[in-house]
């Protein structure tokens, strides 16, 4: 199924990109390049972190991963690219993932002409873990 997926994206699925793949598979961690690669840098000890980046950017352009910018000291990734919104904890960071559509609307004269076609909400707080 995994390599399905991926295959219908049209990228090399070299062994690298395989192991980033997989790590990725169901990951709702939100993991940065660096976070992907230690995880994979075991079984590829010579493979560079431009590999990860690079197969990162490469899924972002095919729409299979989304780039969060929400934490401004790295990039994040998220590989559900279902349209969903974020909980992040202010103090660690750790991102949860809201499956709920809110239904927003912005008034015809704040809209300046767009077309708008969705939305993506960042929840803030502090998670139960660093609340204790």
């Amino acid at each position: 199924m995994m390599m399905e997926k991926y295959r219908n994206l049209h990228i090399k699925l070299t062994p690298q990109r395989l192991a980033i793949l997989s790590y990725l598979n169901g990951n709702t961690s939100h993991p940065s390049a660096e976070d992907i690669y230690k995880a994979v840098q075991g079984q590829f000890p010579t493979m560079s972190f431009a590999t990860v980046y690079n197969t990162l950017e490469a899924l972002k352009n095919k729409g299979s991963v989304q780039e969060l910018k929400i934490d401004h000291a790295k990039k994040r990734y998220d590989p559900d690219s279902t349209i969903h919104h974020h909980l992040i904890c202010n103090k660690c960071k750790n991102i949860i993932d809201i499956h709920k559509d809110f239904n927003l609307s912005l008034p015809d004269e704040m809209t300046e002409g767009f077309d708008v076609l969705g939305n993506s909400i960042e929840f803030y707080g502090i998670c139960s873990k660093c609340n204790k």
